[in-house]
């Protein structure tokens, strides 16, 4: 393990040191003002038709208190400019919008248009602010991470995780799920990646097996990810101190989309007067503009987090270049071979090798295959026989078995090559089952 002299444990207080570096301006007061305007506008419409079921589930939410978390709550505001966004499209306004059936429909429409623009927006913003910032978790995870095969495997286990979650939302979406469905997923998923992590840290599900591969990860790190769903845990005082204006903007999104909904729904009874629409273009642009800052501004203090200190500032890098590498001398003329045992399908065989310069400074190289052996002593070639100076490989096993690893210098008539190689055989890297998800 690398040394972690001078790193001290992650708690609610170290991070309270830390966030004392980034206060977070205080929202304007038209924030709440006009959110409040804007349910009290929407109130009102209902003398023009009763309020239909989803109008008063809506209401209630808007009326609500937002949830906990930070993360969930920029979830819940991608998902109403979504939904927001859906009210506006051209094919589902009422039909005097869709024809701009006077100069005063027209007018409505320009504006619905200019509101839908700056929602497009900042939905496009938030969406690569949160990819950014899974990148930058799981890279800075990743540099803990020996730079081998074993590192290869966790992206190869993340990327097929991703392509996993992203099969479920399309199933959603082609068996004709809604907004809310797909987010309520989206969030679920969001949920797993976060227990996937706190597995991380305490050697259990996907990293039960992957867990002897973590060299150099300072134990401070591991045990703030352990903790990361605690109740009261460390990143309760992140939500302390900036969850206020999250929750604010989360209630002005809401009050945006419960007024347009209403008032869509009853165009054809009540026009949209211009005072009502100034007030919700007011309204969006309010919205945006603190939106946008509140990202920025979580966004650096996300990316700056002293829990995501570097691998090399916490001394990995020495620790993993001398780790488990063997090293050997193949004679010129001889074969050098290592047999790994298999006992599941789905299994990894993976290598690392190079070989040492020799005294000539030449540069070098071997022969490389893998063979199965099966239970009955048959042999197949799994990778076909090249020279190569190093590499870096693995595959899936699709049988139990003996899988030899031959280096091969019977080629040489003169000269040795030392190897300085790693390999092994990783059981099947599966995502188990997701436990009950307690809140963050």
């Amino acid at each position: 393990m690398a040394t972690t002299e001078g790193l001290v444990p992650i708690t609610r207080a170290y991070l309270a040191r830390y966030y004392d570096k980034y206060p977070l301006a205080p929202l304007p007061n038209a924030a709440t003002d006009i959110a409040a305007r804007l349910r009290t506008l929407s109130a009102d419409l209902a003398a023009v038709a009763p309020i239909a079921p989803d109008e008063e589930l809506l209401e209630q939410e808007a009326a609500g208190i937002p949830a906990h978390k930070i993360d969930e709550n920029l979830w819940k505001n991608r998902e109403q400019m979504e939904e927001i966004l859906f009210l506006l499209n051209t094919s589902r306004r009422p039909v005097a919008l869709q024809q701009k059936s006077t100069p005063e429909d027209a007018e409505i429409v320009s504006k619905l248009d200019d509101i839908e623009a700056k929602l497009k927006d900042m939905l496009k913003k938030l969406e690569q602010c949160q990819i950014k910032n899974a990148d930058n978790v799981f890279n800075t995870v990743m540099t803990y991470m020996p730079q081998d095969f074993r590192g290869t495997l966790i992206r190869q286990q993340r990327e097929r995780s991703e392509r996993n979650k992203q099969a479920e939302v399309d199933a959603v979406v082609s068996a004709g799920g809604s907004i809310h469905d797909r987010y309520a997923l989206l969030w679920k998923q969001q949920m797993e990646r976060r227990v996937q992590l706190a597995q991380l840290g305490s050697a259990t599900g996907v990293y039960k097996t992957l867990v002897r591969y973590l060299v150099g990860v300072p134990q401070v790190l591991l045990d703030f990810i352990r903790q990361i769903n605690d109740d009261n845990g460390p990143m309760e005082e992140q939500r302390e101190r900036y969850g206020p204006a999250l929750y604010t903007l989360t209630k002005l999104v809401l009050a945006i989309r419960l007024y347009l909904h209403v008032s869509l729904a009853r165009y054809e009874q009540r026009k949209i007067e211009q005072d009502d629409i100034a007030v919700l273009q007011q309204a969006v642009i309010i919205y945006t503009e603190e939106f946008w800052k509140f990202t920025e501004f979580i966004g650096e203090v996300f990316v700056n987090a002293p829990f995501f200190i570097s691998a090399e500032d916490a001394g990995a890098g020495d620790a993993r270049k001398s780790d488990e590498y063997e090293e050997t001398i193949i004679p010129a003329g001889k074969t050098h071979e290592v047999i790994l045992s298999v006992e599941a399908v789905n299994s990894y065989i993976a290598w690392d090798f190079s070989l040492r310069q020799g005294a000539l400074n030449m540069l070098l190289d071997i022969g490389f295959h893998v063979e199965y052996i099966s239970p009955s002593g048959e042999k197949t070639l799994i990778l076909p026989y090249r020279r190569y100076e190093a590499d870096q490989g693995n595959f899936c096993t699709i049988s139990a078995g003996s899988y030899k690893l031959v280096w091969d210098n019977s080629y040489s008539s003169f000269f040795k090559k030392s190897l300085r190689y790693k390999v092994d055989a990783v059981p099947p890297v599966v995502e188990p089952a997701m436990p009950a998800i307690e809140p963050l």
